[in-house]
């Protein structure tokens, strides 16, 4: 658990912000400094005007002085804006970064819902922690310190008073901050946990409103919610609290001081300019300090995303390959040796040994949860071997360029995620610079075209929010076009007729044997229709592989 004020690894991973910290710290001085002169002259100008006489240059020099720390607070604001704008784009990159170095399998592993509370209102609590607590924590050290220094030579025994006493609101500001970062932290738990269970329950939807759950889902989010709302209240009673206990401190430390300065000012022993100074300068001592420690209750929930996100876009992924690494030919031989998957909870694949000869077309069955997707997984590279290793053309693909490796492969999943772009721009995402004609000839050979002259602007209508507007053997066809389009020597086809009625898997089964011919292909299928036309048929069972014969029929035989 992070406690500390400020995160040191941030200056590593922010590296844009350090020049703004620096000049924000240069700015602090100087408010240091002007604070001082403000009080020595305003201290001059009021001694003065008891004797009926004005100070002109004392005078003079306070509002030059009152304007220049407007002048300052005015930039404090714009470079810690400008910092707080920085490091939220910075950390944002860093986590959609983590993303693609992770892959999906990761992303579920962290909860998509969570990842977004956090890139979304998580990043965004950090402006309370930037433009508020940051600027206040640079002037809790410069300004006490100034002050001390100056009322040392105008009256050392109050400076001592001082010196005392300041140290009494950190002290109290920390036993109450770990009260209420704990607390805030909890309090963000509960709003990661609710942003991600009401982004399980929107995707889930139609699936809760079939089994007539909607409502009792309706009534676990307002529970999650009022939970939230309870944490929310007891983070406030003690940044409340914490106000109280501050400024009670604050209040009692400057009477300390002024009630001597006050006798000995009527008992002659303090002239009275230096009296004004020290009785002007002492709550200044204070105020940083109780203005940080309310401050710093604001700044929790930024803080405790930011200590997350540091931490999530820092997970180690698996290593990549470095600068001149050899690269795989998707044309030659795949051989799976010993390989195994193990998770927390369960082994998805145990020793598997495999070779996969080039152009054959292997098909993969077994009940579901076997281990069939982890072993395209594998392939991919969303999945990494526990033990064992994966060979392509004798290159080893833990230590290949996974880009240029991916380059090599066409992937049809069982569900097809379109974006909300238009068809055109769908089918070519794994190629953006296809030209027309070659576009044409994806969409023709993926029996697509009679789907696009149906559409309202051809190639160029825009789909909704994953792909609304097609049906599922449409979603299936347009996959089918952005592997025909990729042209890779290596085809992964996960259960490409899965929930497709018998006309889509008629048309979707064509498009699959072209796509399929002449290049190495892998299958996981269930569908008979789909065996018939496979070299060799694999079964995956309890994360083990054995090989069945394929018959004539589609059926298979040990």
């Amino acid at each position: 658990m992070n406690r500390r004020p400020f995160d040191p690894r941030l200056l590593r991973r922010v590296p844009e912000a350090r020049r703004d910290l620096a000049v924000l710290a240069l700015l602090g001085v100087l408010a240091a400094g002007l604070i001082v002169a403000q009080a020595t002259t305003l201290a001059a100008v009021l001694a003065t005007a008891v004797d009926g006489r004005l100070d002109r240059p004392a005078l003079t020099g306070f509002v030059a002085t009152v304007a220049a720390r407007s002048a300052l607070v005015w930039a404090q604001g714009t470079i810690s804006a400008r910092i707080a704008a920085t490091v939220k784009a910075a950390l944002r990159a860093d986590l959609l970064g983590a993303v693609g170095r992770h892959g999906p399998g990761w992303v579920a592993g962290q909860r998509a819902g969570q990842l977004a509370t956090l890139a979304g209102r998580g990043l965004d609590a950090l402006d309370a922690y930037f433009t508020g607590y940051l600027p206040q924590l640079v002037l809790s050290v410069t300004v006490p310190l100034a002050v001390l220094a100056r009322v040392v030579f105008a009256d050392w025994s109050s400076a001592v008073i001082i010196a005392l006493t300041l140290p009494l609101i950190p002290v109290f500001g920390a036993l109450l901050g770990w009260q209420a970062q704990a607390a805030t932290e909890r309090q963000w738990r509960r709003l990661s946990l609710l942003g991600g269970h009401f982004l399980d329950m929107v995707a889930g939807l139609p699936t809760l409103r079939a089994f007539g759950r909607a409502r009792a889902q309706t009534e676990v989010v307002r529970r999650m919610a009022d939970g939230h709302r309870v944490a929310t209240m007891k983070t406030l009673r003690i940044a409340f609290l914490s106000a109280l206990v501050l400024e009670l401190v604050a209040t009692l430390s400057v009477a300390l001081v002024a009630v001597p300065v006050g006798i000995r000012l009527l008992g002659g022993g303090l002239a009275l300019q230096t009296a004004l100074l020290v009785l002007l300068l002492t709550p200044e001592a204070y105020l940083p300090l109780r203005a940080a420690g309310s401050r710093f209750h604001a700044s929790m929930e930024g803080l405790t995303a930011l200590n997350e996100a540091l931490t999530v876009s820092a997970a180690p992924a698996a290593p990549r390959a470095t600068e001149g690494a050899a690269t795989p030919d998707g044309r030659g031989e795949i051989r799976f040796e010993s390989v195994t998957v193990a998770y927390e909870r369960t082994t998805a694949l145990r020793d598997v040994t495999l070779t996969v000869r080039p152009g054959e077309r292997i098909a993969i069955i077994g009940p579901s949860g076997a281990g069939k997707s982890t072993l395209l997984g594998l392939l991919l590279g969303f999945v990494a071997p526990t033990s064992g290793r994966i060979t392509v053309d004798g290159v080893d693909l833990a230590s290949a360029d996974p880009d240029a490796w991916r380059r090599q492969l066409a992937w049809v999943p069982q569900r097809a995620h379109l974006f909300a772009a238009s068809l055109a721009d769908n089918i070519r995402l794994g190629a953006p610079d296809t030209p027309p004609d070659a576009l044409a000839d994806a969409v023709r050979d993926a029996a697509l075209d009679d789907v696009v002259a149906g559409l309202p602007d051809g190639l160029e209508t825009l789909l909704g929010e994953r792909g609304h507007g097609l049906s599922s053997g449409q979603r299936q066809r347009v996959a089918l076009a952005r592997a025909f389009l990729r042209d890779a020597p290596v085809v992964l086809l996960d259960e490409p007729t899965a929930r497709l009625d018998t006309a889509a898997e008629a048309v979707v089964l064509d498009a699959t044997r072209r796509l399929v011919a002449g290049r190495t292909a892998l299958l996981v299928a269930h569908r008979p229709a789909l065996l018939a036309d496979a070299d060799r048929i694999l079964r995956i069972e309890d994360g083990r592989v054995t090989e069945l014969t394929p018959e004539p029929t589609g059926k298979v035989t040990r």
